[in-house]
């Protein structure tokens, strides 16, 4: 039997937003004829598949393409995220990342025996996961692509600083001082040394678009940075359910369809972020006294294991909230389709993390953003939104991020952004923006579907 050409092995970072990033790039990657086997622990799999477009189907074209591999893996200690703490940074997902690190063995295991039966086994990992690719790499015909989960405007800032700015930088990235204003000199140097550890790779693969990010892309691909890697800027736009149809509808969209066009604001701050019930109340009062519709997902930051037992905290509401303010808007206690509710007519804000999973789905939805950064990246992503493509405005000064947000400060931002001159402007500017994005990356000739068919035919080759 001839072997396959090339098949593509996933390795993800185990937290909402990297699984989720990765199989959408899995089911781009699947719908070109290619088969793609996701590598896990079974838990995070199955969290990737029921989360992703809002259900995979089992009896998709996607479903048939993406083999699952469910590796076993060192039980995931149950730590709970501590609503309270000062520091939002979610120190309790960093147990299901050192129970992949086991996974070393088992992934070189199944690339090696991949490797037989194929002409090309192309390993595609979130770049935080290096260390777990370590004994593949000597396997002669697998070849290894590094993944970037975060904005590349943010990459290539703590990168260009960290190797000692080598170049000059003009424009808005000359206003960064220093990445250490937004992110620790331990975070900093995490980020960088992961481009260190592996000089073998073949390339990187950026989530994002030329379109936003070409200048950036620019900057990171020369050599003082890169090192002549090839890099990619690939953004899947497709998803199973708006491909294939099928399946359920979340209940959330049938109120907003009830809704004035682009008069809703959406709050959300993500799946690793949680609010303590004092929180909670002032937000629940500012959005109260704002007299703007909303939709607000108020749930628990996600466990390291999603399925593991226990009660889930339900965060605290001032008494009779929910019923009072039921004309104006909904407050969703579970995981939600974000993708879907952004894209809807109705939704005409976005406060949110600035995640960056978040930042490119409200880009792509023409949804203006108040930014309220928590941790990690999303200062800096905050910083491009708001002062580069000038889609949005920041909540409060990065410095002052431990500090009590009160009720009168959430009440004026969500009117500057849904009941301003301002607020009008960014939303004219974000919808010229997303239409721009819609036009890059259709299927029959748009710039970011070229880069996806460059990038095929070159692992295909």
């Amino acid at each position: 039997m001839k072997p396959a050409q090339v098949s593509v092995v996933m390795l993800p970072l185990p937290a909402q937003s990297h699984l989720n990033q990765l199989l959408q790039l899995s089911a781009h990657i699947a719908s070109a004829g290619l088969p793609v086997h996701f590598l896990g622990s079974a838990t995070h799999n199955r969290q990737a598949q029921l989360r992703f477009g809002h259900g995979l189907e089992p009896k998709s074209t996607f479903h048939q393409m993406i083999h699952f591999h469910d590796l076993p893996t060192p039980p995931i200690a149950a730590v709970d995220p501590d609503p309270n703490a000062p520091d939002k940074l979610p120190v309790h997902m960093s147990a299901a990342t050192s129970a992949y690190l086991s996974l070393r063995g088992p992934v070189a295991e199944l690339v090696l025996e991949m490797s037989l039966n194929t002409t090309r086994v192309v390993v595609i990992y979130d770049r935080l996961m290096i260390e777990v690719i370590r004994d593949a790499v000597s396997i002669p015909n697998a070849e290894f692509y590094g993944f970037n989960c975060i904005s590349v405007f943010s990459l290539f800032l703590v990168l260009w600083e960290a190797m000692g700015k080598p170049f000059e930088v003009e424009g808005e990235l000359k206003k960064v001082t220093s990445v250490k204003e937004f992110l620790s000199e331990g975070l900093v140097n995490f980020i960088a040394s992961k481009s260190e550890l592996f000089d073998g790779r073949a390339g990187d693969i950026h989530n994002t678009s030329r379109l936003i990010e070409g200048p950036y892309m620019d900057l990171l691909s020369r050599q003082e940075i890169s090192g002549g890697k090839k890099q990619w800027a690939i953004r899947p736009s497709i998803s199973p359910r708006s491909t294939e149809g099928g399946g359920s509808r979340h209940t959330c969209l049938d109120w907003l369809d009830k809704q004035a066009p682009r008069s809703v604001i959406y709050v959300s701050f993500g799946t690793t972020t949680s609010f303590s019930d004092e929180e909670a109340m002032e937000f629940a009062i500012g959005l109260e006294q704002s007299k703007q519709k909303f939709v607000w997902v108020l749930r628990d930051a996600d466990k390291a294991d999603i399925f593991a037992g226990g009660e889930a905290r339900k965060i605290g509401l001032p008494k009779g909230f929910e019923e009072k303010v039921k004309e104006n808007g909904l407050v969703l206690r579970y995981w939600v389709p974000q993708k879907e509710i952004l894209a809807h007519k109705s939704i005409g804000g976005f406060m949110s993390h600035c995640g960056w999973n978040s930042c490119y789905e409200s880009i792509a939805a023409g949804v203006p953003v108040a930014a309220w950064p928590i941790h990690s990246d999303q200062p800096m992503n905050a910083l491009f939104l708001t002062e580069v493509l000038k889609i949005g405005f920041t909540v409060g000064k990065w410095e002052e991020r431990k500090e009590m947000v009160k009720a009168e400060r959430i009440k004026n931002v969500v009117e500057r952004l849904m009941a301003s001159e301002e607020g009008d402007e960014m939303r004219r500017r974000a919808q010229v923006l997303s239409a721009a994005i819609v036009e890059s990356t259709a299927a029959d000739g748009g710039e970011s579907g070229r880069e996806f068919d460059e990038f095929i035919s070159h692992i295909s080759r």
